[in-house]
């Protein structure tokens, strides 16, 4: 976690190129000892014991301050400010002093001392060494040569103008740590992408955008470089100062090596098994290859089977279409044949019927004709009869005449 840093004046510089600096941790402890309540239900505000601390400081200000523990007993506060120098002007103000708190009658006890660093001495490393068994002093990584970093800011150490600003650099790493020696060697976890299955360890391996801090190991050629680098971080935090004059600091674990990690043994161990991993890597890509080939191949496959499948469903389609159009001009041919044949039949009954129309009308005109001779003749029967019978009567008449002439 990254703290704005207001005042830089006790800022040592570790490497001008990269804007990086050290800055002593000015760390103190704060505990404010409880009175005992004899009223059930009443109780002690630790926001309000905080505020009463930091006012006793003023005008000086924690630069950060958090409630470490709190317990019937006591509340203990971590605190921490810009510089060195003000911790004892606030231990002063602070140690053996005490918090009047209204509604209490009791006084609250303060005690305050500066926090003492854990970080390891130049005899830690040596005895362990000493008395470590496995270790060969004599050959690089078995002696105390190497730093273990936790908490390194990704982007104060990446490459300027990179492509990936959150990916750290082995090359800025040695850059900014060869200022207390010669560095034989240093390696960061995170960007190896087998370390975790080769370690069987969550290294944070490096994905891009993926993590904020780091960890790695740097390892000098000689002693005094190691004993130089590990005295000079102790009680130190990791500053940036920006182009803009602005900095950051961050709190960052510093320890001296106890696994032979950049050792030559350990080194060409992780050689070897990330040559293994590489080959099993390459063989899982060959297999997935292979598989995906073989996919291609299959669905390559079911495209042909598909595309005969379709052929063929397409020219049984044809022929079910060309059959059903057979069909359907047969079965026109069969209506037009019939249509025609009941044209036809319709015809001739039509004809049938005007001939039969015809012949009624024909015998209708002889029946009238006919019926006109016979009136005809009848009429001149009549005339005939008329004339006969006035021939009669003139003869007749004719013969009365006669003998009365005689």
């Amino acid at each position: 976690m990254t703290t704005i840093v207001h005042d830089t004046t006790e800022a040592v510089c570790l490497s001008a190129g990269y804007n990086l600096y050290l800055k002593p941790i000015a760390k103190m402890t704060v505990s404010v000892a409880l009175p005992q309540l004899k009223l059930p239900g009443k109780s002690i505000s630790n926001w309000e014991v905080m505020e009463r601390v930091k006012a006793m400081v003023a005008p000086e200000q924690f630069s950060a301050l958090r409630i470490s523990k709190s317990t019937m007993d006591f509340i203990r506060f971590e605190g921490e400010v810009e510089n060195k120098t003000v911790v004892k002007s606030l231990l002063g103000r602070l140690d053996g002093k005490s918090i009047k708190l209204s509604g209490f009658t009791d006084v609250l006890k303060v005690r305050a001392v500066e926090n003492k660093v854990d970080f390891p001495t130049r005899h830690d490393w040596d005895s362990f060494f000493r008395d470590a068994k496995d270790m060969n002093e004599t050959l690089p990584g078995e002696r105390p040569d190497t730093i273990h970093l936790e908490g390194l800011p990704c982007r104060w150490f990446s490459q300027k103008d990179s492509q990936y600003p959150d990916r750290p650099s082995e090359e800025v790493l040695i850059a900014v740590f060869q200022t207390f020696g010669k560095v034989r060697n240093v390696d960061i976890p995170m960007l190896d992408p087998y370390r975790e299955e080769m370690m069987g360890k969550n290294f944070s391996t490096f994905s891009f955008g993926g993590h904020l801090n780091f960890e790695a190991y740097v390892q000098y050629q000689e002693y005094c470089g190691f004993t130089k680098a590990m005295d000079t971080l102790r009680g130190m935090k990791l500053m940036l100062k920006g182009d803009d004059g602005k900095a950051v600091a961050c709190n960052i674990k510093v320890t001296f090596d106890t696994s032979k990690h950049l050792g030559d043994t350990s080194v060409k161990k992780r050689n070897l098994e990330r040559l293994k991993l590489q080959e099993l890597e390459r063989q899982r890509e060959e297999q997935k290859q292979r598989e995906k080939e073989e996919e291609e191949r299959r669905k390559e496959e079911e495209r042909y089977d598909g595309r005969q499948k379709e052929e063929k469903e397409r020219k049984k389609e044809e022929r079910l279409r060309k059959r059903e159009q057979k069909l359907r001009e047969r079965e026109e041919r069969r209506n037009l044949k019939k249509m025609r044949r009941q044209q036809e039949e319709e015809q001739k009954k039509l004809q049938m019927k005007i001939a039969l129309e015809e012949r009624r009308l024909l015998l209708a005109q002889r029946n009238l004709e006919s019926i006109r001779l016979i009136a005809e003749l009848l009429a001149r029967a009549k005339v005939l009869i008329y004339t006969m019978q006035h021939y009669m009567h003139l003869n007749e008449y004719s013969e009365c005449l006669l003998p009365s002439v005689g």
